[in-house]
């Protein structure tokens, strides 16, 4: 069992909880994620790791609720504790191998829509650690969406919010501040984008008008984490990747946005997702290595 040490409600039907998972902690880097299940028969959960604690052996995860399964989580308290929480799962940010030296020569945009603050936030972090300063543009429907904004100050080197509503920050998208601080004189040798689909898809449209190398983080698309329900497909140029073994983070550029958005969609139901196994036959599974393409 895994005790949850703290739980606050963030924002509207956001919601953020330390958890204690030592091993978890001591392994984990930027970018990756884990799974959690509430009981024996609750459903898996993939969320990306907002922060963690190698010393106090905590991890930290941001969560909306959309289903069932995250709406019964979001009645948790500091006491409670999950049956399972598995990870850290995907690969890390590219950016953990680098050379700091050379990172500190980079200019990086960091661009998070919604929950999508979470998984930006631990690494800003890790780069402020190593003396990077980064900006960070992070964009919702209102004010009150906004969350990890004291923590986002903190560790960025420019903070930029934005709300759909003019309510608070740059009115408008994330794009047109995007395109606004160009405007300005702001160059930027590469950008990383999290958050709904849609966001990363014209977000990553304008920096290839703009000539910005772009990472995305497919996470939204994970059902299983493990490559085996087939869930996270998605064309990468003209690969075949899966978002949970693959990833999550992958060339914006390259990333088929559309397909990847339909899909989606599509396996909402076990209509679709009939017709998704049937039509992609052998690479409707990933890349567990176990599965031999059954269910």
């Amino acid at each position: 069992m895994y005790k949850i040490v703290k739980a606050e409600k963030l924002a509207d039907m956001i919601y953020l909880m330390d958890v204690e998972a030592p091993r978890v902690a001591r392994h984990c880097e930027p970018g990756q994620f884990v799974i959690v299940k509430l009981d024996e028969k609750g459903e898996r959960i993939p969320l990306t790791i907002c922060d963690y604690d190698r010393e106090a052996g905590t991890i930290t995860i941001v969560f909306q609720t959309v289903g069932a399964s995250t709406m019964k989580m979001a009645e948790l308290k500091a006491g409670d504790s999950f049956r399972d929480f598995t990870g850290p799962l995907g690969c890390p940010s590219e950016f953990v191998h680098e050379d700091i030296e050379s990172l500190k020569k980079k200019r990086i945009l960091f661009v998070a829509g919604g929950v999508g603050a979470a998984p930006v936030y631990p690494q800003v972090k890790w780069l402020k650690e190593r003396g990077v300063d980064v900006d960070v543009i992070v964009g919702s429907k209102t004010k009150d969406m906004l969350i990890l904004e004291d923590e986002m100050r903190e560790v960025a080197g420019n903070y930029y919010p934005c709300t759909d509503d003019g309510s608070y920050g740059h009115s408008g998208m994330v794009t047109t501040k995007i395109e606004k601080l160009v405007e300005e004189g702001h160059q930027y040798d590469l950008c990383v984008a999290i958050g709904p689909m849609i966001m990363m898809k014209f977000t990553c449209l304008l920096t290839k008008k703009l000539n910005i190398p772009t990472i995305v983080s497919m996470n939204p698309i994970m059902v299983d984490g493990t490559g085996m329900c087939g869930a996270c497909r998605l064309h990468v140029g003209d690969e075949i990747k899966f978002a949970c073994v693959d990833g999550p983070e992958f060339d914006g550029h390259l990333v088929n946005f559309d397909e990847a958005m339909k899909r989606q969609q599509m396996y909402k139901t076990a209509e679709g997702r009939a017709i998704l196994k049937l039509e992609e036959g052998d690479t409707h599974h990933g890349g567990c290595g176990h599965c031999g393409g059954d269910e």
